[in-house]
């Protein structure tokens, strides 16, 4: 079962009861610019703006995805500022023991880091998602048959996601028997959930029921949401939901969630493609383990 709403999710995270969250899996906003009015605007005429257009640089076709690099000081303040705010309301709704799950980029993950760690979050390090992005390793610009042999950066190759957790007292167990909360699910071959993944690119097939720019597959975020409730209860919260992946996750395993989104366009577009993706048959983990008996078992057990 899964409810969207469309809301500033500030304003509508400071309405929420206390401890009514299990955890928290998100891919919110960084440059806090981008899904502005005017940002979006710009990414849908395809012209200018803090996306990265034109679509097409050295014979490679790239999605728009968000130039972080033209994030100026102030800009860069406002997004410390911002998440230390949103910590403090995500840590109040979160049970003790209630984990985060945040999606960020290596330029920008310190300032989240931060910002979370100082409003009372303990940092549980971070998962490291394997998979090849377009992002970096260019020739510099207008320059590059002079300097062929310079990127401006980095190739991108790797995701990463913060993982935080709500402080309590006492013992894992007393916390897990309490609160369903503290620990991270095993995977269902008895294997540790780990803190690299390898993943796939979005799957065109999936970007086709939401074509939101930066949806993330199924294949990965299903891990996410398994690894989140080690007991299989408890509800799970997107406050930045974009086109639904989380909720979609969550629905496919059978656990309760909550989104929510303030982009209009991307609230519709959730409550239609939540159904459809998580009626999607994806492969978790390579062959051998995606046809493990036990997660065979744990899938029939729950219905799914």
């Amino acid at each position: 079962m899964y409810n969207v709403y469309l809301a500033d999710c500030l304003k509508w995270l400071n309405e929420q009861p206390k401890n009514s969250f299990h955890a928290i899996i998100t891919d919110p906003p960084y440059g806090l610019r981008e899904y502005s009015e005017k940002e979006l605007d710009k990414l849908n005429t395809g012209y200018g703006g803090v996306w990265r257009i034109p679509p097409k640089i050295g014979g490679s076709k790239r999605r728009p995805l968000p130039r972080f690099t033209t994030l100026s000081p102030k800009q860069i303040e406002d997004i410390y500022t911002f998440f230390d705010e949103w910590g403090e309301l995500a840590l109040r709704v979160l049970v003790p023991g209630g984990h985060v799950f945040i999606a960020s980029n290596p330029l920008l993950l310190h300032l989240v880091c931060s910002a979370l760690i100082n409003a009372g979050f303990e940092s549980r390090g971070s998962i490291v998602r394997l998979v090849r992005t377009l992002r970096g390793g260019f020739r510099p610009k207008l320059a590059e048959q002079k300097y062929s042999d310079v990127c401006s950066m980095p190739r991108g190759c790797w995701e990463p996601w913060g993982l935080f957790r709500k402080p309590f007292n006492g013992r894992l167990s007393d916390n897990l028997e309490n609160w369903w909360a503290g620990g991270l699910r095993r995977n269902p071959d008895g294997t540790p959930f780990t803190d690299i993944i390898i993943s796939e690119r979005t799957p065109k097939r999936e970007l086709k029921i939401a074509p939101h720019p930066t949806l993330k597959p199924q294949s990965f975020m299903r891990r996410l949401v398994l690894a989140s409730l080690p007991l299989c209860k408890g509800r799970i919260l997107d406050p930045f939901c974009g086109a639904g992946s989380t909720l979609a996750a969550a629905e496919h395993l059978g656990y309760e969630s909550v989104g929510v989104e303030i982009v209009p366009e991307y609230f519709e577009m959730a409550k239609k493609a939540i159904p459809k993706l998580a009626e999607l048959e994806v492969s978790l983990w390579r062959e051998k383990i995606a046809n493990n008996v036990n997660y065979k078992n744990f899938i029939e057990a729950r219905n799914l």
